[in-house]
């Protein structure tokens, strides 16, 4: 079960990545193509999945958010909601370009350090 789970969690938090980079990169083409259905909704889809089986995760591992024995997933989380605030803020709240752009190198740098900190499980912020 553990098994299963934490491969469905890396595997879609690979694809939200890639449809987030794929739909940032048609947004700054002014495409017409990021307004094809499938993009749309497929991605709410995979990052409710990608939260479902991290949730799954938590039960299963035992492993505590907010607590003193995991301070690395305290974090995790915190560049998780950073990295889906600065994806928004990337696709549909930004006002210039620049705005977005570094909205989106930003919420790469969030997921960068979540899938650190779930290999490592070395804190950073919160490991003092």
């Amino acid at each position: 079960m553990y098994s299963a789970l934490k491969h469905l969690h890396m595997l879609t938090a690979i694809i939200s990545v890639g449809l987030l980079t794929l739909r940032y990169a048609l947004m700054m083409m002014d495409s017409s193509k990021r307004n094809v259905r499938f993009l749309r909704v497929f991605p709410h889809i995979n990052d409710t999945v990608l939260l479902a089986s991290g949730i799954a995760l938590i039960f299963v591992t035992g492993f505590m958010p907010f607590t003193p024995a995991a301070p690395w997933l305290t974090e995790k989380i915190t560049c998780v909601l950073a990295y889906f605030a600065l994806g928004f803020f990337a696709l549909k709240l930004g006002k210039t370009k620049l705005l977005r752009s570094l909205a989106f190198f930003g919420a790469l740098g969030w997921f960068g350090m979540a899938a650190k900190l779930a290999i490592t499980k070395t804190p950073i912020l919160f490991g003092f």
